[in-house]
């Protein structure tokens, strides 16, 4: 009986072998590559940041990042490498020139303001990340997405309301305002939005807006809210951020995770 116990073990974990790498084949491993890039736009260099699964030669979906108001920094590279984990070529993208990162809510505002007030160098500056990404040998030119976060959902929303060439677009606590109204059928990029239904930063008014605007343009549009979930709430950060500047930002394991999730449901979608 205990011969056939352990015959009946090997058996299993020998179809479980099979079944998770198939017969004959290895487990593949990656071998995440990350490297600083320098571009440029509008005469203002910009720093990003490449990260892409070199163990693999196949051509792979793009994925822009565009990071919150605090600027070009480690939480923007830290998605790009979860990107590249799931297989996509990423780039976190610079919108403000050389790098630059605010240490306080003023700078961001300020920063973000300088973008938001002149759209063409924004544009151009995002342009100009695409133009990188697809320029990398890993990427399938012909898929290619954008995510951004606070400020970087507002600028991926505008990208895709501009009509810019990409197959999708993820806005995570992105703000919502319009500074372009597209025409029916304008709007080329599937619209996921990740909303907290706590953000203060975010009202009915702005939500009732864009969802008649993505309505109108006939775009391929969902917009989800979690309850309980505030500004800031994919980044573990924005308790800090919150508690150091008096700020209603909150971090929340279970909408950052869920957000996450629903993206990567959209990602199979638009890239299949």
């Amino acid at each position: 009986m205990k011969i056939l116990k352990l015959l009946f073990l090997s058996i299993t974990l020998l179809v479980f072998t099979v079944s998770a790498y198939g017969a004959g084949k290895k487990p593949v491993e990656k071998m995440i590559h990350t490297e600083e890039v320098s571009y440029s736009a509008g005469g203002v260099t910009l720093k990003g940041y490449l990260a892409y699964d070199a163990a693999s030669k196949v051509k792979r979906p793009g994925v822009l990042v565009v990071h919150e108001w605090w600027g070009h920094n480690d939480y923007a590279r830290k998605r790009a490498r979860m990107l590249a984990e799931m297989g996509y070529t990423a780039l976190a993208v610079d919108m403000y020139g050389d790098g630059k990162k605010a240490a306080h809510p003023d700078d961001a505002g300020k920063f973000a303001k300088e973008v938001f007030s002149n759209l063409p160098a924004g544009e151009a500056r995002f342009t100009a990340a695409m133009k990188i990404l697809k320029a990398n040998p890993y990427t399938d030119n012909d898929k290619v997405a954008a995510i951004g976060y606070c400020f970087g959902g507002g600028v991926v929303l505008h990208m895709a309301r501009i009509g810019t060439d990409l197959k999708g677009v993820v806005s995570f606590h992105g703000s919502l305002g319009s500074m372009h109204t597209p025409e029916s059928g304008s709007v080329k990029a599937a619209v996921l939005v990740a909303n907290g239904a706590d953000d203060p930063f975010v009202t009915k008014e702005q939500i009732d807006a864009l969802d008649k605007e993505m309505a109108d343009a006939g775009a391929d549009y969902r917009f989800v809210s979690y309850a309980g979930a505030k500004h800031s709430f994919t980044n573990p950060d924005a308790d800090d951020y919150g508690a150091r500047f008096d700020m209603p930002l909150k971090y929340s394991k279970e909408a950052d995770e869920a957000s996450w999730k629903e993206m990567t449901k959209f990602f199979g979608k638009i890239f299949k």
